[in-house]
């Protein structure tokens, strides 16, 4: 009900959503958990470069120990820690060196930040991350994913279920994008359902893209240990082990042994050294999701432990089965329109 009477008071406009003065592309959700947020706002930032168009992001950074407008990353140099930016900020800051990045509560502070920080050379437009309910900053363009392997038929509210607003909210996207499709009658049927909202229907997967060691940087053609035989102990502390479950067995790698944690939990020593011990207990290679990584390597004991144990991360982008030029096309049309 509250959600509700937000959203209405929003749509009829008794309150103000601010505008930026720089184009707003916003990628969200409906639900907790994993949807493939994070690797969508990759791409878009990347095909915003490739463009010739300059991207920043701004995110609220959760699970991070600072508050306020934090500068992640200046477009030349990462200025904070994962533990100060969050471990999805600071995936997003070292896959995109050369964009701003900001982690604000308050988008609107965050934008105004960065106006005035980088007044002398502005970005082209900025990539809200998980902003979706956060209506007080207007979008030009509002992406929402949707996880293909979690139901919205029946599902319910938080604290009951796992919806952030009632799913009738989706039909102020401007775009909704079903995200790691597995199962393609599942999906079709999904479709269906989104296709009713009125609004663009765009079908996407999770590609594992590098099998990398910790600690280790590789070139941009390297595909790390992809196509080697290896048996695993994945561990992870995310909001949708199945997706990664999955991806790892797309990759080929044999999962022996699993061991899950609570999104975004804090690792601590014990549960590291429990995790090393296993594996080598059983000859396995511990292998955990890019964002795990993020959250671990600042903690250089924690680190020093799993790059002894020969760690790797699951690296994972998405990828369009009915292509990409819809989703293209918006981006580009949204970043014209103050320009």
């Amino acid at each position: 009900m509250v959600m509700n009477i937000r959203n209405a008071l929003y749509d009829r406009g008794i309150l103000k959503a601010w505008q930026s003065p720089i184009p707003v592309v916003s990628v969200g959700n409906i639900t907790t958990g994993g949807t493939g947020k994070t690797p969508l706002v990759d791409w878009i930032v990347k095909f915003y470069q490739a463009s010739g168009l300059k991207a920043a992001i701004i995110s609220r950074g959760y699970g991070r120990r600072t508050k306020g407008v934090q500068l992640v990353s200046d477009g030349q140099s990462i200025l904070l820690e994962s533990r100060d930016s969050g471990d999805e900020t600071a995936m997003l800051a070292a896959r995109n060196p050369s964009s701003i990045v900001i982690v604000a509560e308050k988008r609107q502070a965050g934008v105004e930040f960065l106006m005035q920080k980088f007044a002398d050379h502005l970005p082209d437009v900025i990539v809200l991350d998980d902003a979706f309910q956060h209506r007080k900053i207007a979008r030009d363009l509002d992406i929402v994913v949707v996880n293909a392997l979690d139901p919205l038929d029946g599902a319910a509210m938080l604290p009951e279920g796992h919806l952030r607003e009632p799913v009738q909210g989706l039909t102020r996207a401007d775009l909704i994008i079903l995200g790691k499709i597995v199962d393609e009658k599942r999906s079709e049927a999904m479709m269906e359902t989104l296709k009713k909202t009125g609004k663009p229907v765009l079908r996407s997967k999770i590609r594992p893209s590098k099998l990398v060691p910790v600690g280790k940087r590789l070139d941009p053609h390297d595909d790390g240990m992809m196509g080697k035989r290896v048996r695993a102990l994945a561990f992870a502390g995310i909001g949708a082990p199945t997706g990664f479950m999955q991806s790892l067995k797309d990759a080929g790698i044999d999962v022996a042994a699993s061991r899950f944690f609570r999104d975004h939990e804090p690792y601590t020593e014990t549960s590291v050294r429990t995790i090393v011990s296993e594996a080598a207990l059983q000859e396995l290679t511990p292998v955990t999701t890019e964002k795990d990584w993020f959250r671990l390597k600042d903690d250089m004991p924690l680190a020093k432990m799993l790059e002894d144990a020969q760690c790797s991360y699951l690296a994972i982008e998405p990828e369009f089965p009915g292509g990409t030029g819809m989703l293209e096309k918006k981006l580009l049309s949204a970043a014209a329109r103050r320009r």
